[in-house]
């Protein structure tokens, strides 16, 4: 869902790709519904294509999205985007406490609840793609799954007599010969 709401340089709010025109996109206002052309030009980025950034990997909006939702009840974020500096980082902590607080910014906190509220308005709620919730659920069943068998299996022991298969080793090939020829800079 969140890879046909665009994100336009100079252009307030968000809009959703409608259809697509010669050198440019049609795109529809999720604030007053006008549709508008969006030359190739102007910045359009997807808001599937965007993550945020933690200590140890980056974190799809979508999901960042769905926490928002969860914490506040799927309605409008309870904290205010013109908030100080310190109420937005506590309140990004609470949604995602391993964010990076060095390279998100209060800016990009700002810009993230203005997007929620605004998807909230327009009755577009499924930040996430089904197919990932339920790989999500099924990742976490796989890891209780793991964790009792871990507890319930003994350790087999290794027959001595079964032989192994031989493994294949790669051989590089020779790289193609590249073109000697210089060129001219300047």
């Amino acid at each position: 869902m969140l890879k046909e709401i665009l994100s336009i340089t100079g252009k307030p709010g968000l809009y959703k790709h409608v259809s697509n025109g010669k050198n440019m996109l049609i795109v529809e206002s999720l604030i007053d519904g006008k549709r508008i052309p969006a030359y190739t030009k102007d910045k359009a980025v997807s808001l599937g294509d965007i993550a945020i950034f933690t200590e140890n990997e980056e974190i799809p909006l979508g999901q960042v999205l769905e926490n928002i939702k969860t914490k506040e009840n799927g309605v409008k974020c309870s904290v205010d985007t013109k908030a100080d500096n310190e109420q937005l980082r506590k309140f990004m902590a609470e949604i995602l406490p391993e964010y990076d607080r060095d390279r998100v910014y209060p800016s990009d906190i700002r810009k993230i609840i203005n997007w929620y509220n605004l998807l909230i308005e327009a009755n577009l709620v499924d930040f996430l793609e089904k197919k990932q919730v339920e790989e999500e659920v099924k990742t976490e069943k796989e890891i209780d799954l793991k964790e009792k068998t871990k507890k319930e299996v003994k350790p087999a022991t290794v027959a001595k007599d079964v032989k192994q298969p031989k493994q294949q080793t790669k051989v590089n090939k020779p790289a193609t010969q590249r073109s000697t020829n210089s060129r001219k800079m300047g």
